[in-house]
């Protein structure tokens, strides 16, 4: 027997109503696409990162390359 639980009942998948199985399969659908779009942003993400990385690396070794000085605040009486 498959069931699904909806709003802490248990109904049986075969007792659905057609309009009730293409609002799951449509539920279903979304969680996958869901699934793959969340793979594709930490793909993205861990990319981003070793960019950041090797902006840092490069950066950091170019002597030409100087932070700017930090401005402090002028403090108003």
């Amino acid at each position: 027997m498959n069931a699904i639980k909806i709003n802490e009942k248990d109904y049986n998948l075969e007792d659905l109503s057609d309009t009730a199985k293409q609002q799951l399969a449509n539920i279903q659908a979304v969680d996958a696409e869901l699934a793959r779009l969340n793979s594709k942003a930490a793909i993205y993400q861990t990319a981003r990162n070793a960019y950041v990385n090797a902006l840092a690396t490069e950066v950091e070794a170019t002597p030409s390359t100087k932070p700017v000085a930090k401005k402090t605040a002028a403090k108003s009486k």
